[in-house]
């Protein structure tokens, strides 16, 4: 198992970087604005279930593989990228769908579910996140090496899906605030796809396996 030292700092620096807004926040707020409250909060469980695969990835040698081919790198980061910027696009066509409109009932719950689950299978930042980082707070010689990444994968997801939650629930609020007036929350589930377009386009340019 992973000391509990380890454990402890590897909690503060994922806390650390969880809470500063970057794309995971990003995209729930997006969503968040574009599909209500609901649709925010599964579209972050979905998120998490596709970072779980990554981690799973990782844990298993997978990742190391697919961060150190360019070309697998560069097909999953362009999918990804394609994908969010295809949701922002449909986000801006239905923004007129009405402030109280239950995500539900136009999209489906597994969809939104899904729809996040392919955005965070395919987040290009998470992968090299998870190869990197986790490693370093392995303990080599208690063995193990699979379940330890994997126990520190979980304390990742555990508090991302605490900030991320969090944000949803104040966007969502925020949401709720503008739903006297059908032209803002139209705004608002534009401005959700935008914020969509643009992290897509901002992961379409990220680096590369570097």
């Amino acid at each position: 198992m992973v000391p509990a030292a380890n454990l402890l700092t590897f909690a503060i620096a994922a806390f650390v970087i969880i809470a500063v807004p970057g794309p995971s926040v990003l995209f729930v707020i997006g969503r968040t604005l574009a599909l209500g409250r609901k649709g925010g909060l599964l579209s972050v469980l979905g998120n998490a279930l596709g970072e779980l695969l990554q981690i799973a990835a990782v844990a298993l040698g997978v990742g190391v593989v697919l961060a150190q081919s360019v070309l697998l790198f560069s097909v999953v980061k362009f999918a990804g990228a394609a994908y969010l910027i295809f949701l922002g696009i449909q986000a801006i066509r239905h923004r007129g769908g009405g402030p109280a409109a239950d995500p539900s009932r136009s999209a489906s719950t597994f969809r939104v579910l899904r729809e996040g689950f392919i955005v965070g299978a395919t987040n290009p930042k998470s992968i090299i996140f998870f190869v990197a980082v986790l490693p370093q707070f392995v303990d080599y010689q208690a063995g193990a090496i699979p379940l330890q990444l994997g126990t520190l994968g979980a304390l990742f997801l555990l508090i991302a899906l605490i900030s991320d939650s969090a944000w949803a629930l104040a966007a969502g609020t925020a949401r709720h605030w503008f739903a006297s007036s059908p032209r803002r929350i139209a705004a608002l589930g534009t401005t959700g796809g935008v914020m969509m377009i643009g992290l897509g386009g901002t992961l379409a340019l990220f680096g590369n396996k570097n």
